[in-house]
């Protein structure tokens, strides 16, 4: 389809700095959103179902489609401390500090689903085109905030990312009887990052390089089970396989103008959901329970420093997400929705300063959406989100040179790192039921 391959480029096109649970994004369209991305169990819409449980677009009949936009703000801040040395390099007693806020502005977040099947039919399908996950900040260099200062006097500099990760989906589902389905995904998967400056490059005299934008492709599959009770209650499961990509390849410039390359792997992790949902009349309710397996994810499990000094990988702890909303219908063609996400922290103290790239994490999560039901054939759907760290991930500075006196990673003594932020989001997206 013409459109389909459309906002497939658009999407590629598009920035993401998105990331809600980890870098995972928490939901899918603005429906699912709204429900705080619980829909293993509870497949309000396709976009839900495709992205967290397979088996249940076998509850769609005929085909249905659907696109949706959203603009994304954050406000991440990066603060630092460092002490004071004099000139023969022992500290002063005095303290550097400073505040760093992200100038990075709007990011649109594009979503395209499609199911088909037969009425009466035990075969589904659906394709869908994702991005599913993201981060990005951009914190300008600053005379003042001294991990911001230029690498000549000690910082990084401007520090700027740029992760997206787009997942195309080709789904298939088999309903077993009238109550319990099954469904297998497929995935090919298409990531782009940038560095500025490199960390998991080996630096030379004048510090880290910076690099153009790599672009790596992976695979991996998602199987799930969905039961449908017929009175109310519903259970689904599913498991989405690491997503393996081969290494993105940088090509670093220093600040002396000389070059390099290097490569990163850095793959998509597990994840395993289970959820229940119950409906009424009136009401539908959703929960979620999620594990993000990042320990044993290429890319995440790895961290500390190389024997050359470059950043081995982001040491990310595997992390729970609660995922809940709940869905009235009380008002004719106006349905209206409310949800919530919580998700642990995955950055512990002790590597805080690694992910400085990779600020966003949101620790609570609250959505409120709704749907004007148009026609029988056309819903408009919008949800709002807002997001917070609540509270800062933070941790000590570090320097290789530092580590055979405070072993593992070189912690700077009475120097600090912390990072937090706030999301808003308002997105729209459009159902198209043909006739």
């Amino acid at each position: 389809m013409k459109i389909f391959s459309f906002i497939i480029a658009f999407i590629l096109c598009s920035t993401f700095t998105f990331a809600q649970v980890g870098h995972v994004m928490q939901g899918t369209g603005a429906v699912n959103m709204s429900m705080g991305g619980a829909a293993t169990a509870q497949p309000l819409d396709i976009s839900g179902a495709l992205q967290w449980n397979p088996a249940s677009i076998s509850t769609f009949d005929g085909t249905i489609l659907k696109f949706d936009i959203g603009l994304f703000f954050s406000s991440p801040e990066l603060k630092s401390t460092v002490p004071e040395f004099d000139n023969m390099g022992q500290p002063t007693g005095n303290f550097i500090s400073g505040i760093t806020k992200d100038d990075r502005g709007v990011s649109p977040m594009p979503a395209l689903a499609v199911v088909w099947g037969k009425e009466g039919s035990a075969h589904t399908f659906g394709a869908s085109a994702f991005g599913i996950s993201g981060f990005g900040v951009t914190f300008p260099q600053s005379n003042t905030n001294p991990i911001n200062m230029p690498q000549s006097m000690g910082g990084f500099g401007r520090i700027e990312s740029d992760y997206i990760l787009l997942q195309v989906g080709f789904t298939y589902a088999y309903a077993i009887n009238e109550k319990l389905s099954v469904g297998v995904e497929p995935t090919l998967n298409y990531a782009t990052l940038e560095l500025m400056p490199n960390p998991t490059a080996n630096p030379n005299s004048a510090g880290y390089p910076s690099t153009d934008k790599a672009s790596s492709v992976g695979y991996g599959a998602q199987i799930g089970l969905f039961f449908d009770s017929g009175s109310g209650i519903k259970l689904g499961i599913s498991y989405k396989t690491p997503q393996k990509f081969n290494e993105f390849e940088f090509d670093n410039t220093y600040l002396d103008g000389s070059t390099s390359v290097s490569e990163f792997q850095m793959d998509y992790p597990a994840i395993y959901s289970a959820g229940i949902g119950y409906s009424l009349e009136n009401m539908d309710l959703a929960v979620d329970y999620r594990y993000i397996d990042y320990e044993n994810t290429e890319g995440f499990s790895e961290t500390g420093w190389t024997p050359a000094a470059a950043v081995a990988g982001f040491g990310w702890n595997s992390i729970s997400v609660l995922s809940a909303g709940i869905q009235y219908k009380g008002v004719e063609k106006l349905p209206v929705r409310i949800g919530y996400t919580f998700s642990g922290n995955p950055i512990d103290e002790d590597v805080a300063f690694f992910n400085v790239p990779a600020t966003a994490i949101i620790k609570n999560a609250f959505q409120f959406g709704f749907t004007f039901e148009l026609s029988e054939l056309i819903n408009l759907d919008v949800v709002y989100h807002y997001g917070t760290s609540s509270g800062s991930t933070e941790g000590q500075l570090l320097n290789p040179m530092f580590i055979g006196q405070y072993p593992p990673y070189g912690a700077i003594p009475g120097s600090k790192v912390s990072y937090d932020m706030t999301t808003s989001m308002i997105m729209a997206g459009i159902t198209y039921r043909f006739n």
